[in-house]
């Protein structure tokens, strides 16, 4: 494939004083595709393109354009795009090219740096392998049991989506093999290397054939990643996309404050007294889909769920339903939502914050359109003040802060809809049953004023039961007002981008429980355990809501290991995390209280590992 060599790169792309770029094809993209230009356009196989038009992709993304034609070529190529700019696709199809479904072995591995990003390739993968029947897609990860992922492996899946570090587990075990396998990404490389995973890269790149062919993708482009470029790609071609930012002007965007284990039960209250037509609620993962979906239809809310695992068809009979009025509200993953146009959508409610700010302007933009307004909501729990800072500085919209209803005002909506009907029911007629019956129960009970007996009938019919049912809502109460609290404190003395700080001094002043750059955290798995650094951050990260820039140095000993946690945990996240298992075990997460460096444990003993910085 022939390309051009533009001059205007960034920095981080542009050829050093050696100019070491004569065996690499480069590539500049902008924030569009080439114009007219189509997925047909793209030499996709037919199965892929029929995958592609059932998602509703219609015009590539500017990645998408410049790289899927070199990949189905057969070259290796650099990508410097971050999440939001189509990438997955832009690797998953041509990725899934080079796949022979009738081959019960592994032909494509996917790293990704966390648990989270892990799923989100597989289940993206598995709706562009919709038909290609017998292509199996296994996500491995840390902070997962094993032996489920072992025995996807051995029914013989071709695509594996991991973590570095769990990917070498099964190399180790031998759980897994990738003598054929044809074709590697590297999605979001720098980041992998910034969490310390190097090496764990390396040592999977080396057990691969020579001949494989290999896609990198990072959102920067240092020494470290050109090293392992240079080292592991043949003849690339460099491709660098600019990443949208700009988010909807007729959308108003709110978030609230909600600890984790209850944002259910905000959610209802929020589905319970918003005015929009109809809801479109984004979770990161298929499972998390299903199981608000659920609770939903559980608690009478007219709600379904659609995520990779629903059938395509299925998919089109929810939207139908969402567009027709039959469905109100739709929980979906970003994956499933593609395509997904509705004008009916008045609130988006993000339940999980997205990883990336470009994911966030993308869900948002279901709502506000064809000149109407919407609405946008954000959970966000207290640990994930930084994920919200960060959208707002990159998106340069201030996100207004909201409180969940309280069950008096969400009784309250209820009342003002239900009266509001009754006009329209009185000249319906065919009334005197009922007042038959009303007449007949005062006329039984003569100190009963009438007034009274239509307030509790007014209750009865909102479904309000009384003080003694309200107990689960005073305490999702109570939590919510100690969420805002402590959000608001973080915000305060450091923006919930940074631990707290003593105004007076230069640097914080250590204290128990806590190392040089915050809150230090003790977990109950070390060495003797198998405990992998890729592993701990894969839990902290999948089950602890964090993403890798929260975590910091990371010490393994024989039986434990002390991870630093900058922001802190909320004590709902370190309840999570306790009982997650890892290497067969609980963490059982607590406060260091340890001594400090500096007060004996300058160094950790003979053994411990530091990977992590």
């Amino acid at each position: 494939m022939s390309s051009t060599l533009s001059p205007a790169l960034p920095t981080d792309l542009a050829p050093d004083s050696s100019g070491t770029t004569d065996d690499v094809d480069t590539v500049t993209a902008g924030s569009a595709p080439l114009i007219g230009e189509t997925f047909a356009d793209l030499g996709l196989p037919r199965a892929l393109e029929r995958a592609v038009t059932d998602l509703g992709f219609v015009t590539p993304s500017a990645i998408q354009s410049r790289a899927i034609p070199s990949l189905l070529a057969g070259r290796d190529i650099v990508g410097v795009a971050q999440t939001g700019t189509g990438k997955t696709a832009a690797f998953g199809l041509p990725l899934l090219a080079a796949v022979d479904p009738a081959v019960a072995a592994v032909q494509a591995v996917v790293l990704a740096p966390t648990r989270e990003l892990a799923q989100q390739v597989a289940e993206a993968l598995s709706s562009f392998a919709t038909h290609l029947p017998g292509l199996q897609v296994t996500a491995v990860y840390g902070g997962a049991p094993f032996l489920p992922q072992q025995r996807a492996l051995a029914r013989g899946a071709q695509v594996v989506v991991g973590t570095p570090g769990r990917v070498l587990d099964h190399l180790d075990r031998g759980t897994l093999v990738l003598d054929q396998v044809r074709f590697l990404v590297l999605d979001e490389a720098d980041e992998m290397l910034r969490m310390g995973f190097a090496e764990d890269v390396d040592r999977v790149l080396v057990q691969t054939p020579t001949g494989r062919q290999v896609a990198l993708f990072s959102a920067t482009m240092p020494a470290p990643i050109r090293r392992v470029a240079e080292q592991h790609l043949h003849d690339p071609v460099e491709i660098a996309v600019a990443r949208q930012s700009s988010t909807v002007t007729t959308v108003r965007q709110t978030y609230a404050v909600v600890p984790h284990r209850h944002k259910i039960g905000a959610l209802v209250r929020v589905l319970a007294v918003t005015e929009a037509d109809a809801t479109i609620v984004f979770v990161r993962t298929r499972d998390a889909a299903e199981e608000v979906g659920s609770a939903l239809v559980e608690r009478g809310i007219s709600a379904a769920y659609i995520s990779g695992d629903v059938a395509q068809t299925e998919r089109e009979r929810v939207v139908e339903r969402l567009r027709s009025g039959a469905l109100d509200v739709v929980v979906a993953t970003d994956v499933a939502a593609r395509g997904l146009d509705v004008e009916r959508i008045g609130l988006v409610v993000n339940f999980d914050v997205p990883r990336e700010a470009e994911t966030y302007v993308h869900r948002i933009g279901r709502t506000g359109r064809a000149g109407r307004e919407g609405t946008a909501l954000a959970f966000v729990t207290p640990s994930e003040q930084s994920r919200l800072r960060h959208i707002e500085r990159t998106t340069r919209t201030p996100l207004e802060q909201v409180t969940i209803p309280t069950p008096a005002e969400v009784s309250a909506h209820r009342v003002a809809a239900l009266l509001a009907r009754t006009p329209a029911r009185a000249e319906a007629g065919r009334l005197d049953l009922y007042r038959r019956a009303v007449s007949a129960h005062l006329a039984e009970h003569p100190d009963l004023d009438a007034a009274e007996l239509l307030a509790v009938v007014t209750a009865l019919a909102v479904g309000d039961d009384g003080p003694a049912a309200r107990s689960a809502d005073g305490e999702l109460d109570e939590a919510l007002e100690r969420a805002r609290a402590g959000a608001a404190r973080a915000r305060h003395d450091g923006d919930g981008d940074r631990p707290r700080r003593e105004r007076d001094e230069g640097r914080r002043r250590p204290v128990r429980g806590e190392g040089p750059t915050g809150p230090r955290y003790r977990v109950a798995v070390g060495h003797r355990d198998g405990l992998q650094p890729g592993a701990l951050v894969g839990a902290l990260t999948g089950e602890g809501g964090l993403t890798g820039k929260d975590v910091g140095k990371i010490d393994i000993f024989g039986s434990f290991a002390l991870v630093d946690i900058p922001g802190g945990l909320s004590p709902e996240v370190v309840d999570r995390l306790s009982r997650t298992r890892v290497a067969g075990r609980p963490l059982r997460i607590r406060l260091d209280t340890g001594p400090r460096p500096g007060h004996g444990a300058s160094r950790p003993p003979h053994g411990a590992h530091r990977p992590h910085s």
